[in-house]
């Protein structure tokens, strides 16, 4: 039956038809939908991990005992995962493993731009690439079929445009293959050196094993010019395109078949003697592909003949995703002239936390006593914005706690009286932990917070080990922070509601002041939350309003000022009181 898929939701069919059971990951844009897709499918089973590496390391144990197994996440978590990756390399699997990895190019939702197939070509991973919904619900099923083939785990990139566009797909039944019996082979599975020593050989002459089938598999394809143009002024059957993903479609949108392409789908390793047999003849070799010029390189260093001009990165940007339009400028294509955004008078609307949100009367706090912040990964990160620019440093997750240990220990008495780290609370069950064990452990005077807004808020509400739900919103195990930070030897902690200004301000300020390591839970839910009732929304008593614009300094979508006075708008305001903290006039 053909539909109209999201790409994300055409992976997770794809996971379904191939008989997968088993399902861990950790949330993480453009990568999150697939495993709440493939939740929909009651013959599978899915999780929340705490972190990447758990959740491929819970996947990794799946697969041994017979069963399918999949592992999201985005391109940062890849890295959080890349310790048992590059051992998974090593031994293999029993059942297939395929491990999910969404690239974001332009960075729409990330903190860095990485190029995920170098984490493939370092640990000897294969990777393919599909470039459209129908072929990622096709090549999840071929994903685990060269899994199972070559005994390695897959890597199944996406990206940002692929992930959340959504185009044709046609579906099929599920297929659930015999599940494969454990057979205890310590040689393959246990990795002390010994072992893993025997196990490199193997890697190194799958690789090779997986180009040749790359070859003839079809998972590449040759597609010939069947109309007669001038290409960058050679005609168009002496020219040849390289490419892989959205740039496969926005040379076919642009180029149309005008010229030769070769369309990857296994992106690693690449088919060294297919390039070779599409360059012979050629005049020109475009290779189009976002981010770095993995492709490019490999091109290059194969040795075509001098009579192939290669072009790659001198035509196209290094940085940021591409677009119809890029490709048909660097193809000497007329662009349509419309009307440029610089050109218009359109207010700013940086982002901005939510009318409501529970960061916001803490975040006042640390700015009014401008303190240094360490900040981490969440939609918390907003607090660095103006008014409130309340965060000096965003570095990666579970960075914060670790950063103002490392700070105070170097910095001495005179940071730890006027700095903290702030995190969230998935975040912390992510890679916080370690950092607050490290404070406890070597004693740095440091005052840390944890934002509990009882989700995990930035990726869209998906539940996290401290909020006592599964990720079907089934009660489950949950993390107490304050019995476990007093268990990892933390003996202040404390719990404020950000609602109250005061509160937040005289625990920061009390904390500061101490000399031993200190928690503050800053806990209340997220305002988007379903269960959370709003308020009903303040108004202003303009009689009383002095027009000071104290309200304003807390960054709430929900007050403006007009006609220079304070206004709310009713359909954004939550009730939730932070505002009429500020006034001095009582006009909130």
């Amino acid at each position: 039956m053909k539909q109209l898929m999201l790409g994300n939701a055409a992976a997770a069919r794809g996971l379904y038809e191939s008989g997968c059971e088993f399902i861990s990951s950790y949330p993480g844009t453009p990568s999150t939908e697939i495993t709440e897709e493939a939740a929909k499918f009651k013959e599978i089973y899915c999780e929340w991990a705490p972190n990447e590496k758990v959740a491929l390391e819970s996947a990794f144990g799946a697969c041994l005992a017979g069963r399918r197994s999949f592992c999201g996440m985005k391109h940062v978590g890849l890295n959080v995962a890349a310790d048992p990756l590059f051992t998974m390399s090593y031994t293999g699997v029993n059942a297939g493993l395929v491990i999910g990895v969404a690239d974001d190019p332009g960075m729409h939702s990330s903190q860095n731009e990485q190029d995920s197939r170098h984490h493939a070509i370092a640990s000897k991973v294969p990777m393919i690439e599909p470039s459209d919904a129908d072929e990622a619900r096709e090549f999840a099923k071929i994903a685990f079929e060269i899994s199972e083939k070559f005994d390695t785990p897959v890597l199944y990139k996406m990206c940002t445009r692929i992930a959340h566009s959504q185009s044709i797909t046609e579906t099929a039944e599920r297929i659930v293959p015999e599940h494969k019996a454990y057979e205890k082979t310590i040689s393959k599975y246990v990795m002390a050196p010994a072992n893993a020593i025997r196990r490199h050989p193997f890697v190194e002459q799958r690789m090779k094993d997986l180009e040749k089938w790359s070859e003839t598999s079809g998972i590449n394809r040759i597609e010939k010019a069947s109309t007669a143009v001038k290409v960058l002024g050679t005609d168009s059957d002496k020219v040849g395109i390289i490419t892989s993903s959205t740039s496969y479609q926005y040379v076919k949108e642009v180029l149309g078949d005008s010229v030769n392409i070769l369309k990857l789908g296994m992106v690693n390793p690449l088919p060294a003697d297919m390039i070779r047999k599409f360059a012979a003849g050629l005049e020109k070799l475009i290779i189009v592909e976002e981010l770095d010029p993995i492709i490019e390189t490999f091109v290059r260093g194969l040795g075509l003949s001098a009579n192939v001009d290669i072009h790659g990165k001198d035509m196209f940007p290094i940085c940021g995703e591409f677009s119809q339009n890029l490709v048909a400028a660097a193809f000497g294509h007329e662009i349509p002239q419309g009307t440029k955004l610089d050109e218009v008078q359109i207010p700013v609307r940086p982002p901005i936390m939510c009318a409501g949100c529970p960061h916001r009367g803490m975040f006042y706090a640390l700015n009014k006593l401008k303190v240094t912040v360490f900040g981490d990964i969440g939609c918390y990160t907003l607090g660095s914005v103006a008014p409130l620019s309340a965060m000096d440093v965003t570095l990666c997750m579970g960075a914060s706690f670790s950063g103002l240990h490392g700070w105070n220990k170097a910095g001495g008495t005179e940071n730890e009286k006027k700095s903290v780290a702030v995190i969230g609370d998935s975040t912390f069950m992510h890679s916080g932990m370690t950092g607050l064990a490290t404070i406890a452990y070597n004693q740095s005077n440091s005052t840390v917070i944890v934002l509990d807004n009882s989700i995990t808020g930035m990726t869209g509400h998906q539940q996290n080990p401290t909020t006592g739900k599964n990720l079907y919103g089934d009660p489950a195990g949950r993390v107490d922070l304050e019995a476990l930070a007093r268990a990892m030897g933390i003996n202040r902690v404390r719990v404020v509601d950000p609602y109250n200004i005061a509160e937040c301000e005289a625990a920061v300020r009390e904390e500061l002041e101490v000399e031993e390591p200190s928690l503050i839970i800053s806990r209340r839910p997220c305002a988007l939350l379903k269960e959370v009732k709003p308020k009903p929304a303040l108004k202003v008593d303009e009689a009383k309003c002095k027009s000071c614009k104290m309200c304003m300094k807390i960054g709430c979508p929900a007050i403006a000022m007009k006609n220079n006075k304070a206004k709310i708008d009713p359909t954004l305001c939550v009730g939730c009181g932070v505002c009429s903290q500020m006034c001095k006039f009582g006009a909130l």
